[in-house]
């Protein structure tokens, strides 16, 4: 592979610390290049040396002539009074843009939903994030640096810039480093990954999972103050090797090693004994939706929604901005009332909600986090263990030396681990969590997880981040148009659905965008669209038939899973020495599982026949 750009010798030093003390590293075509590292190890320092936005103190960077180099850094650049429009693709003419089937694929995947006339000045940070990426990708590269791409993408924008990516150059051409804190997106874009840390940058071969693995190697390595770190990355690998097979099947490491290292590991969750914990804390009930419905004026956020939230149950909740997944938060925790049918609440259920926004500090701004810990004296329970505010605090990365400052000086991941652990130590038995990740590098990504994975109570997340919503929850739902759908087929099925509603008109698609419009204007010419319209469809009766069918599958589906929670609350609070009684238990639960597997096969199959 060509050598295209290389860092020899770098050294950068702030006044009270050493961000990088003699790196040297190259960058080569074919090389896509995921960095990770803690808060403040120095990801973006390094990008903005490498495509010479920053001069470092001394060694130098060396670039192959005629290497074009783009960037998107977390600095908001643009023009308020330029439109949108103008502000991606410049002076040039409609014809000439609209005709690149790159740029179209790329205004439709980032920006299809905003006004194209729109003045930049009147759009959010979210929204200007997406226009100064847009704005970028559409230009030709051969290093394209990323710092943050996925910040204010849904999970339909994550996939859509990995398959990307992915597409932008052949195998052995261009090279993409980027820096992010989503972990599947590092493994779906990356070949190789770069740890910062201490002053260096340590290269791993392949993405987040090779990486975890190589990690664990190079930490049994270590000195024994490395332990806890150690165990903590044995856990990931075992979630990542037992995970999804789209993840396992393609391992860019050696498996045998993996699963020798993970040969011993317990799975990240006891289901049964966190279950036990649950019931225990919260009784049998927690909430009931019945053909739960909110509308507002004319307009119907949610419609008919049945869900019947278990003790212990862990659920990830996704949809697009907009889609209702606040307001069906809010009917859950009754701070609204439905406009239908009905919600009830159990009489022991506590709330707590980890929002996107950080309010709960603003009382203690000026407090040490010390001072602020311990007016909690509670304990909380993890692992079937009491551990205190300060056992908390070091599960959660917070040094000695933080515990004396003050809450206003800390970093954005630090007071997003201290608003969990408030929350934690006020000892709620349901926890809500609206975008989590957001602020968290992979190491505290990964520590936040192992103190959930051990929290008796239960758990409903809504988020963007793919890997943490596969990792905490064990199932996920999808709102679509207003409508409450299970997933069996997780995440990858909502985004199969998502595809489906975009391609068939139904929900999604900007019409007036100009993006929109050419696609639209071409469809007619293309074979391919003329070869599927002939294709044979189901008549009007025949879909109705099946779409109840499947809504009644959906129903006795949420009435086994039920029925599976009791099961396996009814196994954990059993004698455990009476052997008859747990056998019987034992296969009136085999019974409930062998049920829903059978039904979900039968709904997987009317969803490949109402494709048609």
């Amino acid at each position: 592979m060509a050598h295209l750009l290389g860092a020899e010798h770098i050294h950068l030093e702030f006044p009270t610390k050493v961000v990088f003390d003699d790196v040297t590293i190259g960058i080569n075509e074919g090389q896509r290049i995921g960095i990770v590292g803690r808060n403040g190890d120095g990801k973006s320092t390094f990008l903005r040396i490498i495509s010479g936005d920053l001069q470092p103190d001394s060694g130098k960077v060396t670039v192959r002539s005629g290497t074009t180099i783009g960037m998107l850094t977390q600095r908001d650049s643009l023009d308020n009074h330029l439109t949108l429009g103008r502000a991606i693709v410049g002076d040039r003419a409609e014809y000439e843009w609209a005709g690149d089937p790159r740029i179209r694929d790329i205004i439709a995947g980032l920006v299809s939903d905003l006004d194209w006339d729109a003045t930049i000045g009147s759009l959010s940070g979210g929204q200007r994030r997406r226009v100064a990426l847009a704005q970028l990708l559409i230009q030709d590269w051969d290093i394209l640096i990323l710092d943050e791409p996925t910040n204010h993408l849904d999970v339909e924008g994550v996939a859509w810039l990995a398959a990307h990516v992915n597409g932008r150059w052949s195998a052995n051409a261009g090279a993409l480093v980027v820096v992010t804190h989503d972990r599947w997106f590092l493994d779906a874009v990356s070949t190789d990954t770069w740890e910062v840390h201490d002053g260096m940058i340590e290269p791993f071969e392949g993405g987040y999972a090779a990486y975890v693995l190589q990690r664990v190697e190079r930490d049994r390595m270590a000195a024994a103050a490395e332990q806890k770190r150690q165990n903590l990355m044995r856990k990931e690998l075992a979630w990542l090797r037992r995970g999804a097979p789209a993840r396992t099947s393609k391992p860019k490491f050696r498996i045998d090693a993996a699963n020798e290292l993970i040969a011993n590991e317990p799975p990240p969750r006891d289901a049964v004994a966190l279950t036990q914990m649950a019931t225990s804390r919260l009784g049998k009930e927690v909430v009931n939706l019945v053909d739960a419905g909110f509308a507002v004026d004319d307009r119907e956020i949610l419609r008919d929604v049945t869900w019947h939230i278990a003790p212990g149950e862990r659920t990830g909740i996704l949809g697009v901005n907009g889609a209702g997944k606040s307001t069906l938060l809010r009917l859950i925790t009754g701070e609204i009332a439905p406009t239908s049918g009905r919600v009830k609440q159990g009489k022991t259920v506590k709330f707590a909600t980890l929002s996107q926004q950080l309010h709960e500090l603003d009382e203690v701004a000026d407090d040490r986090v010390r001072e602020v810990v311990s007016r909690k004296s509670r304990h909380t329970t993890a692992a079937g263990k009491e551990l205190t505010p300060s056992q908390l605090l070091e599960k959660l990365g917070f040094a000695a030396a933080t515990l004396q400052t003050p809450v206003k000086d800390l970093s954005g991941g630090q007071k997003r681990r201290l608003q969990l652990l408030l929350i934690l130590l006020d000892e709620p038995n349901v926890l809500i969590m609206d975008e989590p990740t957001n602020d968290l590098d992979t190491d505290m990504l990964a520590a936040m997880e192992d103190l959930l994975d051990t929290w008796p109570g239960t758990l409903l997340v809504v988020s963007h981040d793919r890997y943490l919503l596969e990792r905490v929850t064990d199932q996920q739902y999808g709102i679509f148009n207003g409508e409450f759908r299970h997933l069996p087929g997780g995440v990858d099925e909502y985004l199969a659905i998502r595809k489906q509603i975009e391609t068939g008109g139904s929900g999604g698609a900007n019409l007036n965008h100009p993006t929109a419009a050419a696609s639209n204007a071409g469809a007619g010419a293309s074979p391919e669209t003329a070869g599927s319209a002939s294709a044979p469809k189901l008549d009007g009766a025949t879909r109705r038939a099946l779409e109840k069918e499947a809504q009644a599958i959906e129903r006795k589906l949420g009435k086994l899973r039920d029925a599976l929670a009791s099961a396996d609350a009814n196994l954990a609070a059993a004698d455990q020495q009476d052997f008859e009684a747990l056998s019987k238990l034992s296969a009136e639960r085999q019974t409930i599982a062998d049920g829903i597997d059978e039904l979900e096969e039968q709904w997987l199959e009317i969803g490949e026949q109402l494709e048609q």
